[in-house]
């Protein structure tokens, strides 16, 4: 089963829960918009936003989050739950519940107290009935996955933490590495031959063992570090997974969801299931000064999804919790196409675009983040939202189809680590998602040779291995990959990426799409043609009826350009650097284009409001249909557009 995820991540600054009444439109509009699944973030967050004393949970907020929990689930909604979220975890008195700040990410790992507070957590909240739904949440079939803990992978928290002046690495990390390497090497003479030479000061006898200085040292000691860390993860989420499955839950648990390294590739290994998050372009701050690099997520062939791409581990479910293009940047009406088109080819299970929440019930609300459009408010922003319509299509509906090609990176274990902990698969080799499933696979289970990807890989090549695939059959012979031009054809023939023309082409029997930087001339992919764009932008025209493009009688067309804020302000020509986010209403940027696809019968187009409600025609005709659209209809601005046929 796919999961279209809708992501809920509320503060106060968002509006926080709804109360029961809006949950009820809420969770319709969720149902209605295709999402069929939804993630609580930073629920500890808001229930001890105020709060002064341990685990005082807010009473309003947490009636609010158990009546929401039962209004999804009565509309056929699951969910996903964070253990915990926040660096401050349920303890009272802090103020900064939603910043980076505290180490409880790291404590948990390596202080039973820390341990204890997170478990107190899961059941207080968790394990304790709902009293809309009649069941503990942890024991309810709606509970499909527990993300034990966001983001707390130790090197990951350590560079968030460096950030603020600290060491390269946290000084509570010290004795347990101290005992581990005592355990691994017995003694100081040993550990010396081994690194190659000790400080002075060093010895295990008194667990004096420096942690590295630099993040990016490249080092024996480095890379036992590494190995600690694999060592303490696994030990971690093992634990943890045990508790939650005494608390009585059956669903799917995914540590670690976040930093696609060589190291939390290893962290993994022994997991239910991966979840990872992902972003092109990524910001981490509402403060004006705050920049991007405004680039295209096709100019480096999708790395965003390619790099979490390489940490499943075949054969288990993989989750993407968290991904995005981000507003203010130009190209991200390509988020709707790349990300559900490849997660869909590679059979992902889970595609989750972070937000604040994915849909508003009305606009103007007087809350800071929503009195206009910011990076992860992408119910405000058209562009988004019309990804998500064709996401709900090509993933959840299943247009795209998975692979049949599985390409298995082969791992040995502890022996891959390398001397940084940056190091992960290697770009080049990642390519290979653009053409069939890849994912992580034991040396001890076997596979072809000719089409897996070996360990080490200095002697690997993806050009190679492609080539292999054609001989051996897993590719077609008529495959237009060629990764010298920049081009990627999936094998099921329904992708096509090309690198420097900055194009996605996706073409299945229900829906056409092509996401372009460019488009003066005219482009034809099976049954649908378009041309003379006058801006950059995404189009795409689906079938509603389950019939074929050609067949159907009722179609929506999906055309996204950009999108600002009015009165939004930049600090450099190349819009990179924010100066002021401006206020709504948004603004779209108007384009106009060609298309044509053919049909039989009458046709009327219509434009359909961001409300849903359809306009008057604009464009009839009978047979083929042709013409020019522009997204500034007569009452305005949309992205989409309903073509209707009669029989």
């Amino acid at each position: 089963m796919r999961f279209l995820c809708a992501s809920l991540a509320w503060s106060p600054d968002s509006g926080g829960f709804p109360d029961h009444q809006e949950a009820e439109r809420y969770a319709k509009q969720l149902k209605l918009h295709g999402y069929n699944i939804a993630r609580f973030h930073f629920v500890d967050a808001a229930l001890m936003f105020g709060r002064k004393l341990d685990l005082d949970f807010n009473p309003e907020v947490l009636d609010r989050f158990h009546y929401l929990m039962a209004a999804l689930k009565r509309n056929g909604i699951y969910w996903i739950m964070d253990g915990l979220s926040s660096s401050r975890g349920a303890y009272g008195g802090f103020d900064d519940r939603w910043s980076l700040t505290g180490e409880l990410k790291l404590e948990v790992q390596l202080d039973e107290k820390a341990f204890q507070h997170w478990l107190a957590f899961q059941q207080k909240l968790l394990a304790s009935v709902n009293p809309y739904t009649g069941m503990a949440p942890i024991r309810d079939p709606a509970l499909v996955l527990i993300v034990p803990f966001n983001e707390n992978g130790i090197e990951f928290d350590n560079i968030v933490h460096r950030q603020d002046g600290r060491p390269a690495y946290a000084d509570m990390l010290r004795a347990p590495f101290n005992q581990w390497l005592k355990r691994r090497y017995g003694s100081t003479a040993a550990l010396a031959k081994a690194w190659g030479g000790l400080q002075p000061q060093e010895t295990l006898e008194a667990a004096t063992i420096v942690l590295p200085a630099s993040g990016r040292e490249r080092s024996p000691r480095m890379r036992d570090l590494q190995a600690f860390f694999v060592a303490v993860e696994t030990t971690s989420a093992e634990r943890m997974a045990a508790a939650l499955r005494n608390l009585g839950f059956r669903g799917v648990i995914a540590p670690y969801n976040n930093w696609p390294t060589i190291q939390t590739g290893l962290s993994r290994q022994k997991q239910q299931a991966v979840a990872m998050n992902t972003y092109h372009d990524w910001i981490g701050t509402y403060a004006p000064g705050g920049s991007i690099q405004q680039t295209s997520s096709l100019a480096d062939a999708a790395l965003y999804v390619r790099v979490i791409a390489a940490t499943r581990w075949q054969g288990r479910p993989f989750i993407v919790s968290e991904y995005d293009q981000l507003f203010w940047n130009r190209y991200r009406y390509e988020a709707g196409l790349v990300v559900p088109a490849y997660a869909a080819l590679q059979g992902w299970d889970l595609i989750c675009r972070h937000a604040h929440g994915p849909v508003i019930l009305s606009y103007g609300e007087n809350f800071p983040h929503k009195r206009q459009m910011l990076p992860y408010a992408i119910a405000l922003d058209p562009v988004a939202r019309a990804g998500e319509t064709l996401a709900a299509l090509l993933f959840r509906r299943g247009d795209v189809e998975s692979s049949r090609l599985a390409i298995p990176f082969m791992v040995r274990g502890e022996d891959d680590l390398t001397s940084s902990p940056l190091d992960r698969e290697p770009e080049g080799l990642t390519a290979l998602a653009l053409l069939g499933a890849i994912g992580l696979q034991t040396q001890k289970t076997p596979s072809p040779s000719d089409q897996a990807v070996p360990a080490p890989r200095t002697e690997s090549d993806a050009s190679r291995i492609a080539a292999a695939l054609r001989r051996n059959g897993g590719l077609s012979a008529l495959n237009q990959t060629d990764m010298s031009r920049g081009i990627y054809e999936s094998d099921t023939s329904q992708i096509r990426l090309d690198q420097n023309a900055l194009r996605l082409s996706v073409i299945t029997p229900r829906t056409e799409a092509l996401a372009f930087a460019e488009l003066s001339g005219t482009s034809r992919l099976d049954k649908l043609t378009i041309g003379n764009a006058t801006a950059p932008g995404l189009f795409a025209v689906s079938a509603l009826d389950g019939l074929p493009l050609e067949d159907s009688r009722k179609l929506l067309v999906i055309f996204a350009t950009d999108a600002r804020n009015t009165a939004m302000k930049f600090s450099d020509p190349h819009d990179r650097v924010i100066a002021d986010y401006g206020r709504l209403p948004v603004l779209m940027r108007v384009a106009s284009i060609d298309f044509s696809f053919p049909g039989q019968g009458p046709w009327r187009l219509a434009p359909v409001g961001l409300d849903g409600k359809i306009k008057p025609v604009i464009a009839s005709g009978t047979g083929n249909l042709a013409t020019r659209l522009t997204n500034l209809g007569p009452d305005g601005p949309t992205t989409y557009f309903l073509i209707q046929r009669d029989p």
